[in-house]
C-alpha cells in the first residue's frame, strides 16, 4: 500500500514538542488518520533528500540496520486493514505480512503490560546487525542501538506534533514478539512504541 507525501513543514515547533514530550502509557481507541500514520513512519526511518536514500535519523556509515513494524489494531488507521505491515521506506509504502489484530498477543509477550493492546498502532523498532557489523564489527551493535534511540526520539516528537502521544517499552521477550509477529528471526525487536490519542 502506497502511503500519502509526508509533510515537512508543520504547526508545532520543535521546541514545543521537546518541553512538552511525557511518555504515555494511557490511550483512547481513537482511530489514527492515514495521514498520520504515514507521518509517523516518516519521522521514524523516511527517506529525507529528493531522488536520495539518506533518511530521518543518522546511521553509522549509513548502513541502515534498522527496520520499523507497525502493529495496526481493528480500525486502528482510516483504509487500512488490522496487521503487521513493514514500512519500506525506500518506496514510502507498508507492506502487510501478517493479518489481524495483534495488539493483545504483543503485549502478553511484553511481559503482560495490557496497557499496549488499547492504543490504535505501535511501532516496532528492530534491527539486523548484520547489515552494520559487517563493516564495523561488534562495535555495529552499539551503533545500531543508538540509531534506535533516535528513531524513537523522533517518534516521540513526531506523535506530539500531531497531537498524539507515544509510550516506549523495552520489557518483552524477543522470541515471544518476533513469532507472534511473523518477522524474520534476524530482525531483532529494541523498542515498541504504542502511539495514539491520550486517554
Amino acid at each position: 500500500m502506497d502511503l500519502p507525501k509526508a509533510q515537512t513543514d508543520g504547526m508545532v515547533s520543535l521546541e514545543k514538542t521537546i518541553k512538552v514530550r511525557r511518555t504515555i502509557r494511557s490511550f483512547t481507541s481513537q482511530q489514527l488518520t492515514l495521514e498520520q500514520f504515514t507521518q509517523l513512519l516518516w519521522a521514524a526511518y523516511g527517506i529525507t533528500e529528493n531522488r536520495g536514500y539518506k533518511r530521518a535519523v543518522a546511521s553509522g556509515g549509513a548502513c541502515y540496520p534498522m527496520d520499523i513494524y507497525a502493529i495496526v489494531g481493528e480500525d486502528g488507521v482510516k483504509g487500512m486493514d488490522a496487521g503487521i505491515h513493514y514500512y519500506d521506506p525506500l518506496d514510502h509504502r507498508v507492506l502487510l505480512i501478517l493479518k489481524g489484530d495483534l495488539r493483545k498477543e504483543v503485549a502478553r509477550a511484553s511481559l503482560g503490560q495490557m496497557w499496549m493492546a488499547k492504543p490504535p498502532v505501535s511501532l516496532v523498532i528492530c534491527a539486523e546487525y548484520a547489515r552494520i557489523t559487517s563493516r564495523y564489527g561488534e562495535r555495529g551493535v552499539r551503533y545500531a542501538m543508538i540509531e534506535a534511540g533516535h528513531i524513537g526520539q523522533n517518534i516521540f516528537l513526531q506523535a506530539e506534533a500531531l497531537g498524539l502521544g507515544a509510550g516506549i517499552v523495552g520489557a518483552f521477550q524477543d522470541e515471544a514478539v518476533i513469532q507472534v509477529m511473523g518477522i524474520p528471526p534476524s530482525h531483532e525487536p529494541l523498542l515498541i512504541m504504542p502511539v495514539g490519542y491520550k486517554g
